[in-house]
């Protein structure tokens, strides 16, 4: 559901990048992604896109002089990723995949069930072959994960991180655990709480929109799970982290019958009590 005011930069951006690409002969598709396509982009969103290039062009493509086209540029990058990162000079980011269109435009496909494009007539700025919107249709349903399979695999997930977090952290390392806790275990409660609500629309990104899309209740406590890396702080937000895990968990085994380990459970909880090295 869409309940954010579009952004008119946004919108011009992504405008001027459909007239530079129809432009641009060696470009073959323009696929978008991300909160425009989502109808949820505002003022603070950035814009996400594959440029695909015709393969007899691609290892003479200059991406940062394309994208530089849009607006100019304050930084631009190869991310971790390898995807092309930038910064335009009214502050909004960017990452473009640019890649060969031969391969790149197959790979979409293998997206399923990581992207979802609800209107992939919108999202495909340029296709000259057809190609990539027929590939971008398959992207347009999003199927709600299966409850009871993935509740279990939540829970399991959540017992075993936890436990490393917890060894983590008895022995000294809490920057690392701090990192798991945010990193790793948080995502994994926030799914798991999403499953439980039926508020799976943000269930690629689960922290996204939770103020309005999760009761106060379990926003209170998802904010009780957060705090900073000093050890004492640490170990309070891991506990009750661990706490509200296996209340969810415990929750989604009285509704769908998931298996518990208890005896394993109370063992995390009483290695999270103890204080680090």
């Amino acid at each position: 559901m869409s309940y954010v005011s579009p952004s008119p930069v946004l919108n011009r951006r992504v405008e001027r990048l459909r007239e530079i690409a129809e432009a641009e002969p060696r470009l073959e598709g323009v696929l978008l992604y991300g909160s425009w396509t989502l109808g949820e982009s505002d003022e603070h969103s950035d814009i996400d896109a594959c440029l695909f290039v015709r393969d007899a062009d691609a290892d003479r493509f200059d991406g940062p002089e394309f994208v530089a086209r849009l607006a100019p540029l304050r930084l631009a990058h190869l991310n971790t990723h390898g995807v092309l990162a930038v910064v335009f000079d009214d502050l909004m980011r960017g990452e473009f995949h640019v890649d060969p269109a031969g391969t790149g435009i197959d790979l979409v496909a293998s997206w399923q069930g990581k992207v979802h494009l609800p209107d992939p007539g919108s999202a495909v700025l340029l296709d000259r072959s057809g190609r990539l919107t027929a590939v971008a249709r398959r992207l347009a349903t999003f199927r709600p994960p299966e409850p009871v399979a993935t509740a279990q695999e939540l829970c399991d997930e959540l017992a075993n991180w936890t436990l490393m977090l917890a060894h983590v952290r008895a022995r000294g390392e809490n920057a690392r655990a701090h990192n798991l806790l945010h990193a790793v275990v948080s995502p994994l409660q926030l799914k798991l709480c999403r499953l439980l609500r039926g508020s799976t629309a943000h269930w690629l990104t689960p922290s996204r929109a939770l103020e309005r899309d999760l009761p106060a209740a379990d926003v209170a406590r998802h904010l009780a799970t957060t705090g900073g890396a000093g050890p004492e702080e640490l170990r309070a937000a891991a506990r009750e982290g661990w706490r509200w895990s296996r209340e969810l968990a415990a929750e989604a085994a009285e509704r769908w019958g998931t298996r518990l380990p208890y005896r394993l459970h109370d063992e995390i909880a009483e290695l999270l009590t103890a204080r680090s090295r």
